[in-house]
């Protein structure tokens, strides 16, 4: 059945590739970006939207609405990845990091959900991480928006459970994206050469398992077919065995400091 869709965050990545997916299912996709120059050589309908900007939001939804009657799927996916050492970070930096990745959710969603609760269904599909399930060094500001996304969800799952509308949680692990080259890092600003050495030991690693990560097109394929289900699952994780289901495990057999211990190993903090 086709639906009509909006995807945040299209331009490039995971949100690029599953507005591809879903327009190669036959749906009318609506992939938005902050900057319509930015939506180049694509099949799906471009929408500029800038997700921190409530008459933006307002505005790119109108304009669905006003040629489509309705959106039936949102794809919460707009979202930046920031760096650096919690212990220094700025309230501005981290501020910068949940306008876009969590505030920017609630934004969009709440510009949509009335007119799914008045049309009695619909589906909201929000893009969290492996990040959202489990703490990681030096990413901390990323990793506590997508923990309020998580809570976010499952909340609002609950207030909508006699709706018709369902929500979904995706988990990527690693994938390749322009997060690398684009991520903002924030200076070490202590003088502390055992901290200083972690916190580049940490990015070293964080940016080799995005390069070397897994095509987007996974992601797309598995969002296109989650539209596809009657009944999708809360939760569905995505990625490298070692980066999503293994951890998981882990975490639910292993005692907080060793899991604790194990991540930081994992990101050379010995």
């Amino acid at each position: 059945m086709k639906k009509v869709i909006l995807v945040t965050g299209a331009s490039a990545g995971i949100g690029l590739a599953t507005a591809n997916a879903l327009q190669a299912d036959g749906h009318i996709v609506y992939g938005a970006s902050r900057s319509i120059s930015a939506l180049k050589n694509i099949s799906f309908i471009p929408l500029e939207m800038d997700v921190t900007s409530d008459a933006s939001v307002n505005s790119g939804i109108e304009k669905i609405i006003k040629a489509q009657g309705h959106i039936d799927v949102l794809v919460n996916n707009a979202g930046i990845v920031l760096a650096g050492p919690l212990y220094s970070t700025p309230v501005d930096f981290a501020k910068k990091q949940f306008e876009v990745n969590f505030f920017g959710v609630v934004r969009v969603s709440s510009a949509v959900l009335p007119g799914m609760i008045q049309q009695k269904q619909g589906l909201v599909i929000n893009l969290s991480s492996v990040a959202g399930l489990f703490g990681t060094p030096y990413v901390g500001t990323y990793t506590a928006a997508k923990f309020a996304i998580e809570g976010y969800s499952q909340s609002l799952r609950m207030e909508l459970q006699n709706t018709g509308i369902d929500v979904t949680v995706v988990n990527p692990g690693d994938f390749k994206t322009n997060n690398t080259s684009t991520r903002e890092k924030l200076p070490f600003s202590l003088t502390h050469k055992q901290l200083e050495s972690e916190y580049a030991a940490a990015i070293e690693v964080v940016e080799k398992n995005e390069i070397n990560g897994g095509d987007p097109a996974k992601v797309g394929k598995l969002i296109a077919g989650i539209v596809g289900k009657s009944k999708p699952a809360h939760r569905y994780l995505v990625g490298d065995f070692g980066q999503t289901t293994l951890p998981l495990i882990v975490k639910a057999l292993l005692p907080s400091s060793m899991f604790s211990k194990m991540i930081n190993g994992y990101y050379n903090i010995k």
